[in-house]
This record gives C-alpha cells, sequence and structure tokens, in this order.
C-alpha cells in the first residue's frame, strides 16, 4: 500500500498564500494513502514518510537521484526506547538535530506495532483531529515528529493527551521526537529566567513534556554501534560516514549535516555564491523568529537583501536570485538542500543549520516583516519567545497581534510585557480586567484565574501601593491552599511575595521568611529557583531592617550558589546594565512606596 510523501520540512500542502508565506497544513492535514486512508505502521516502509533525513545521496561522487535508504544500524539505546513504548503512553525521544531520533523511532515503533494506525498531523492545526482519529483506533501510534512544532497556542496540552491515555499500555502511544536545544528549554535553569504568563506558558509546555518518558539519543555513536555499522561497508554512504571519524556521529554524517553547514559558510566567499548564503540566514532567521511555517520564493527574495548587504552586498559580487534559489535547493550534498520545500509550498531551512552556535541576533528587519504577516498564534509564539528572550518591544508587538486575533492568553502576557517594562500601573489596572473575565468564564479558583490574580498583585506592589498588594495576595493565600495545598510551589511563590508586600513586626517577618525558606528546601531542594528566590528575598529584607553585614554575607553565598547551579551567565547571577540596586535579578525600575519593587515576580 503505498504512502503519500511527505516533506522533512515545509509541511505546508497548498500554494504559496498571499503573505508570502507557505500555507499552513490545515485542521485536515494527516498523512494518508493515495486512496485517503490512515497507513497502518508496517506499510510506511520509508523513514522519509515518518520526518527521517534523507540519506546522502552523493556517495564517493554519485549523481543527485535519492537512493534507497541505508540499511538501518541498531542504537544502543533502542531496547530501553522499545520497553518505553510498551509500557508508557508517551515516549519522548531527545538528541541533536540530525543525531537520528526519527530513524530509531521508526524502526522501534515499526517493529513492535506493525498493525498500528501511523496517525501523523502534518502541522498544529491538524493536531486536533490527529488526537482524535489515534482515540478511535482500537491501536494506534500518534506521531509527533519536531514535538517543538506542536506546542505552544492551540497546541498540545495535557486535556489532549488525558483523551488518549484510557487505553492499556502499548494500544494507543504517543510517540514524539525533539532537539536537545529544544528540550533545555524546560529546564529549571530555564524557568528561573522567566516570569508572568511567559512562565506560565513555558510551564504549560513543560507539563506536557512531564507526562512523557524520556529516552535520550546521543549524537556520537558508541564503539559497538560502529561496529554494528562496520557490518554494513559496502554501501559507500555507510564507510564515508565511519571514515570521518568520530568528530560526527554516523547518522549526522549520513544525513550530510556537516557538509551542508560548511557549503552554507564557505558560499559567502566573494564570487561562491554569497546571495545563496544570504537567502538561507533569512530563512533560518525565520525559524530561530519562532515561525514554524515555510517562506514563499518571493518573501526570501525580499527578506534576504539586507543579509546581503551586511556581509558586503556589491562587494562580493553575489549571483542573481534564481541561480541563488537553484543552489541553495539543489541536493548536491543530499537528498536534502540547505533549504527544503518547492514554490508551491514555501521554503524552510534545513534544521541542522538551526541550532549552529554563534548566529547572530534575528535582526530587526526580518522580525518585523514576519510579525505583520504572520498568523495570529504565530505571533503568540513569537511574542512568547521575544519576552523570554527579553526583548520587551518585539514580545509587545506580537502579542498585541495576537490579542487583535482573539488568540487565548495573548492579553495576559502582553499586560506582563508591558509591565515588566515599566507600565507597572497599565499592567495592574489590564490584569484587574482579565481577572474579572476569568472569573466569569472560569471560577475564581482556577489555575489560570489564580495565575492573573497573582500577576495583578505583583504589579500593584511594583507601582507602589503595596498595602493593596498585601491584602490582594492575602485573598490569593486563602484561596490558593484548599485548591493547591500548602506544598505547591505557586502557593510557596505568594507566600514569598506576600512577606515582601506585607507590613508587620520585623521579627515576625524574619521568621516567616525563615520558615518559608525551610518549606521551599525541603519540599522542592536547596538549588531550585523558587528556594533561591526566597533566599534572595530574605537577603534583601536584611539590610532595611539594620542587618547590613548578613545581608551582604547572604547575598555573597546566594550569587555563589546562583553560579554554580544556572551558570555564571545567566542573569541571575551577575548585575545586568541599567538596574538599580544590589538585586540583579529584580525586574522594572524602582518604584517608590512603602517598600521598593520586589526582588523576583511571581
Amino acid at each position: 500500500m503505498p504512502v503519500l510523501l511527505v516533506r522533512r520540512r515545509g509541511r505546508a500542502t497548498g500554494a504559496a498564500t498571499g503573505t508570502g508565506f507557505g500555507s499552513a497544513a490545515g485542521a485536515d492535514a494527516l498523512l494518508r494513502t493515495p486512496a485517503g486512508r490512515i497507513p497502518s505502521l508496517r506499510h510506511v516502509d520509508r523513514p522519509e514518510l515518518a520526518g527521517a533525513h534523507p540519506a546522502d545521496g552523493r556517495p564517493g561522487g554519485g549523481g543527485r537521484t535519492p537512493a534507497a535508504s541505508p540499511a538501518y544500524i541498531r542504537r544502543d539505546v533502542e531496547p530501553q526506547l522499545c520497553e518505553a513504548l510498551r509500557r508508557a503512553g508517551f515516549v519522548l525521544l531527545v538528541g541533536e538535530a540530525a543525531a537520528g531520533k526519527s530513524r530509531l523511532a521508526h524502526e522501534a515503533a515499526r517493529s513492535l506495532f506493525p498493525r498500528h494506525a501511523f496517525v501523523r498531523p502534518l502541522g498544529r492545526a491538524a493536531l486536533p483531529l490527529a488526537v482524535r482519529t489515534a482515540a478511535r483506533r482500537r491501536r494506534s501510534v500518534l506521531w509527533l515528529d519536531d514535538l517543538e512544532d506542536f506546542l505552544g497556542a492551540g497546541g498540545l496540552t495535557t486535556a489532549l493527551l488525558a483523551g488518549l491515555s484510557t487505553a492499556p499500555p502499548g494500544r494507543r502511544v504517543v510517540l514524539a521526537t525533539l532537539r536537545t536545544e529544544e528540550y533545555r528549554r524546560f529546564d529549571a535553569r530555564e524557568e528561573s529566567r522567566l516570569t508572568g504568563s511567559d512562565r506560565d506558558a513555558w510551564r504549560t509546555q513543560r507539563d506536557v513534556l512531564r507526562r512523557a518518558e524520556v529516552v535520550r539519543l546521543a549524537r556520537h555513536w558508541s564503539p559497538e554501534e560502529r561496529r554494528r555499522a562496520a557490518d554494513h561497508r559496502q554501501d559507500p554512504r555507510i564507510n564515508a560516514a565511519l571514515r570521518a571519524g568520530e568528530r560526527f556521529g554516523i547518522a549526522e554524517v549520513l544525513s550530510a549535516g556537516p557538509r551542508l553547514l560548511a557549503a552554507w559558510q564557505h558560499a559567502w566567499a566573494p564570487g561562491a555564491n554569497p546571495r545563496g548564503a544570504a537567502v538561507v540566514a533569512a530563512a533560518v532567521d525565520c525559524r530561530r523568529a519562532g515561525l514554524h511555517r515555510p517562506v514563499s520564493r518571493e518573501r526570501l527574495c525580499e527578506l534576504h537583501v539586507p543579509h546581503l548587504a551586511a556581509r558586503g552586498g556589491g562587494d562580493l559580487r553575489p549571483e542573481p536570485f534564481a541561480e541563488a534559489m537553484d543552489w541553495a535547493c539543489a541536493a548536491g550534498y543530499a537528498t536534502s538542500g540547505l533549504l527544503v520545500g518547492d514554490r508551491s509550498q514555501g521554503y524552510a531551512a534545513f534544521d541542522y543549520l538551526i541550532d549552529t552556535p554563534g548566529l547572530a541576533p534575528v535582526p530587526d528587519h526580518l522580525w518585523r516583516t514576519l510579525v505583520t504577516r504572520v498568523t495570529p498564534a504565530e505571533a503568540y509564539d513569537m511574542g512568547l519567545l521575544a519576552h523570554q528572550e527579553g526583548r520587551s518591544r518585539r514580545a509587545a508587538e506580537a502579542l498585541s497581534r495576537a490579542r487583535r486575533g482573539g488568540v487565548t492568553g495573548a492579553d495576559f502576557l502582553l499586560a506582563i510585557t508591558l509591565g515588566d517594562a515599566g507600565r507597572t500601573r497599565w499592567a495592574a489596572a489590564e490584569l484587574a480586567g482579565i481577572t474579572r473575565r476569568r472569573e466569569n468564564r472560569l471560577g475564581p479558583r482556577h489555575p489560570d484565574t489564580l495565575a492573573a490574580r497573582h500577576q495583578r498583585a505583583h504589579f500593584t506592589g511594583q507601582s507602589g501601593d503595596s498595602m493593596e498588594a498585601a491584602r490582594q495576595l492575602a485573598r490569593l493565600l486563602a484561596d490558593r491552599l484548599p485548591v493547591q495545598g500548602a506544598e505547591h510551589p505557586q502557593v510557596l511563590a505568594t507566600r514569598r511575595s506576600l512577606i515582601w508586600y506585607g507590613a508587620g513586626d520585623p521579627a515576625r517577618i524574619e521568621q516567616q521568611s525563615a520558615e518559608l525558606l525551610a518549606d521551599a528546601e525541603r519540599l522542592l531542594g536547596p538549588d531550585d529557583p523558587h528556594t533561591l528566590a526566597v533566599r534572595s528575598t530574605r537577603a534583601s529584607l536584611a539590610a532595611p531592617a539594620g542587618r547590613t553585614a548578613e545581608a551582604l554575607a547572604a547575598w555573597e553565598s546566594l550569587a555563589a550558589d546562583r553560579s554554580r547551579v544556572m551558570g555564571p551567565d545567566h542573569p541571575h547571577t551577575i548585575p545586568r546594565p541599567g538596574r538599580t540596586g544590589p538585586f540583579p535579578e529584580r525586574r522594572g525600575p524602582v518604584r517608590r512606596g512603602p517598600r521598593p519593587a520586589g526582588p523576583d515576580p511571581p
């Protein structure tokens, strides 16, 4: 039974739209057979159909015709993956780009579940249909290659996963892959960088990942794996990968990732393919800005020009644009070029290039062009990413577009963004309205309502009204406790905010903060970001109470621990230029009031 071929990147299925970007895969876009049926895994006999990179198409200098996939070489982690698939309902395979994640997942799933339906959505919009389809089948594998494409506004949630969790183990399975760089965005160190609703959005996505059993795949191949690969030296592609030594993984070399990266870097030379290199740079920056949809040829023609000018423009003797596109899309190094797609679908950068170290920040001209042309949901994703990167102007622009488009949560994140940028009174007033709307729609004790109330209290205090902030926090704490329990991290965060904005006997405040620190260390551990934030609050309160030497000693100890846990370059470890006061993690300007602005937002 033949199965429709879909491309590794550029998952759009229709013609390019008038916005200059490939049309996003529609709500009914699932991988299907020519007859329109969902295939079973035994019929998905080509790993490219599951998202695997095509293997290098020039073994020993051959032609450009894509060859059959190389023989599968068993990976050391395969037994662990298979055991997880038998036992767990949601398995996540994590590894670096071109490490062989998709090929390994495809081979393991086919060996275990040949008769299971293979349900692969071709875009985020198709995810709800994919979940319903998988839930209706007696046996199914919901395939989410590159899970980051399915997280965010309108994406995967724990509620969607719950619809698949009622089947016995191995009956309905969610199998996903994720690049290591994306997975690292959800570790504890990253949480401490975030505030407000970007932390809430981050936690929503992290909660999805926490439902998964994670299996890690190393990029470098072990001696045993290389010995198994040597049994297939008759394939010149595998032989060439083995000859590449241990600097690269075999799957990495088979996908030609290093060769494509080198080709891009070398193309900037005068008279080489500098315009092609600029086109690829523009496509890479579209992905880095948060756009997962392919970009049209016409839009790349516009976007690449400043990239080329920044590297020398006409002095580089650039080739014509048509020649540049041919070069970028050619499968001269692999069956995949630097750009993947075609004129009807649009073009996306080969994902190996996205994580290249040392890339310059996404330029303003490209970001501004994107944000005016993307969908509201895509604008939300771009705004969330910009806020997490500390780019408040970009975040506000994107989130304003998302809010006008009716994206859920965009108003909340926009209020936090502008509040962090100094518009604290406006943020507090906006959050008061958001709180009322959430109370009416969700109820006063819904987690989203509680989060809005916490942020409203925070910015009320930041704007100078500490007494009102303390009153709001006291009511919030009373409502959180019966819903979330005394040991919930958000209850601890509310207690910390109440200590900071509350007034009273210094000895009592000191006792409360000591009790909170003991609870945080017991429940979360000494290195958790919440625990470190409590220590910061205690150090901040010591100096105004006249315990200057104690405050300095506490701060020095905290700085050392944050450097050890988070790294010396973390924004909570070292002061940032333009910040006032001794506490570098405080966001926003100092405000006058009964108490200065707190060191950590909720």
